[in-house]
């Protein structure tokens, strides 16, 4: 009888707590105060280090990322053992939403980021912390022709920790041309609405810029499984995808470690957001795989066969 009622308030301890997480992450998505948002964000660290972590979604908070990116960073970071503390991420626009703004405020990290927009540069350089971190901030259109020597140019070559590539569209050819790297982890954005079956990307064009190669803004990016295959040929492992659906992690094989390694069909998460849009601009709310047949017939590049196919 006495171990019943144990069992019982160990469990009402646990929903309490997390129920008390879930409101402190929602909570943190509307702090103003960058420092504030991260000493709230200490406590969901202590809980994750606590965390039976089956896959990293389970990791998953928001501090600065768009989605829970926040937290599956810090859950690797503090399993798998990195000697440069450097990350290098672009398609940053403004940076006050990114996957390594936290990385570099909580972690002091040195960083490189990037973007298309002079605007989006300028606004970060007048950002406090511009001066307050070692980060460096700059204006680049980044193609598989450039990346390399942008990339040697400004001083980030050999071992780094982290690599996140997210550019709504080449983001396949760029790591595939990256060379002068060797990121202990690499993050890419993956298009879900290709699924896990075909190894696809959109094919390379140096300009390509997503809004303007189709209205419904869905037409950008590389599938799961060609990803799984670039990272296999590179001495990557697929460690899975946020829940969200949009993101794909993978480590380099020698830091592997302890963390799962899954297949394309087990890591993919099939996205839900709804951002296609209408020849006017307007988004259209089209969901599930409705989405995909607003891009029907559209080329794409199948990386297995090395010939163009349709969606």
């Amino acid at each position: 009888m006495l171990r019943y009622f144990k069992n019982k308030f160990q469990s009402l301890i646990r929903k309490v707590l997390k129920e008390e997480l879930n409101l402190l992450t929602n909570r943190l998505d509307n702090l103003k105060d960058d420092s504030f948002k991260i000493l709230t964000s200490k406590l969901l660290l202590e809980e994750i280090k606590k965390k039976n972590i089956n896959t990293i979604k389970d990791a998953e908070f928001k501090v600065f990322s768009q989605w829970g990116d926040d937290g599956i960073i810090q859950y690797l970071i503090n399993n798998i053992n990195i000697e440069k503390e450097i990350f290098i991420e672009f398609g940053v626009q403004d940076y006050t939403e990114s996957n390594t703004r936290y990385l570099l405020m909580n972690n002091n990290w040195t960083g490189l980021i990037m973007d298309g927009s002079k605007s989006h540069i300028d606004f970060v350089k007048r950002d406090n912390i511009y001066w307050q971190y070692d980060l460096k901030a700059i204006q680049e259109f980044v193609t598989a022709e450039n990346i390399n020597m942008i990339l040697e140019r400004e001083g980030f070559t050999g071992e780094i920790g982290l690599y996140h590539i997210d550019i709504d569209g080449n983001d396949y050819w760029i790591w595939k041309a990256t060379e002068v790297i060797s990121p202990v982890i690499v993050i890419v954005e993956y298009q879900s609405l290709f699924g896990f079956e075909r190894a696809i990307t959109t094919p390379y064009r140096a300009n390509f810029v997503r809004t303007k190669e189709h209205h419904s803004d869905l037409y950008y990016g590389a599938s799961i499984l060609a990803l799984c295959d670039l990272a296999e040929d590179k001495g990557y492992h697929f460690i899975g995808c946020n829940s969200s659906g949009n993101n794909a992690y993978f480590v380099r094989k020698d830091k592997i470690g302890n963390l799962s390694v899954l297949s394309a069909s087990e890591g993919y998460v099939n996205s839900k957001f709804k951002e296609s849009k209408n020849p006017e601009g307007r988004l259209t709310y089209i969901s599930g795989d409705s989405r995909l047949e607003v891009i029907k017939g559209m080329d794409v590049y199948n990386t297995r066969s090395q010939t163009i196919e349709k969606i």
